[in-house]
């Protein structure tokens, strides 16, 4: 599926088609969750895995498309007009419009689609509550790193939730490795609606 992956990014940058229509049909892909990011795709093969599921197993390729902007381009790719998927995604509030206009111009369902109300680390941090996440930040080693953080003068006027989903993008790598840790971390009737029902979708 990695494989996979790699073809449709290089198709979507002006490369070939083929490679990733073989692809398809020799894996038996028939579903595409289309990510704004790679924190996202952390977060839903964390929660695949706690479910025993395995999503390429089952035909089911999860894609960081680099931007919510870009799901126009991969919807056309990937869904009705191209390789004929059915197509699903995760986006946070803001990338609703985006999602809705590129699924609609390439003729593709849009039910798939489930929206965070915030983004998808304001769904967890409030799922997990600030305590919980900042046991995590300690046991991952991230003490001195949060400590000097939350000190800035910016974050005194936040609420805790504000902060804690802030932190979290402050360093590059940090919401890919806290996607997965805070998912693993979460009781199993605390996951957040929208991953909980993108995954219960596919």
């Amino acid at each position: 599926m990695a494989a996979f992956r790699e073809a449709v990014r290089a198709w979507s940058g002006g490369g070939l088609e083929e490679p990733a229509r073989e692809l398809a049909d020799l894996l038996g892909v028939r579903v595409a969750v289309l990510l704004e990011g790679p924190s996202d795709l952390a977060a839903v093969d964390a929660l695949a895995a706690r479910r025993g599921r395995d999503l390429a197993a089952e035909g089911i390729c999860v894609l960081s498309m680099g931007g919510a902007m870009n799901v126009g381009r991969f919807a056309r790719l990937l869904g009705p007009p191209g390789l004929g998927l059915r197509l699903a995604g995760l986006c946070d509030e803001h990338e609703r419009p985006y999602y809705i206009r590129g699924l609609e111009r390439a003729g593709a369902a849009q039910h798939g689609v489930f929206v965070c109300a915030a983004d998808l680390e304001d769904e967890l941090v409030r799922a997990l509550g600030p305590p919980r996440v900042a046991e995590l930040a300690h046991a991952e080693g991230d003490d001195r790193a949060l400590r000097t953080f939350l000190n800035q003068p910016a974050q005194r006027g936040r609420t805790a939730q504000q902060q804690f989903r802030r932190f979290l993008g402050t360093t590059s790598g940090r919401k890919i490795h806290y996607g997965r840790v805070l998912v693993e971390a979460l009781d199993p009737d605390r996951i957040p609606a929208p991953l909980d029902a993108l995954l219960t979708s596919l």
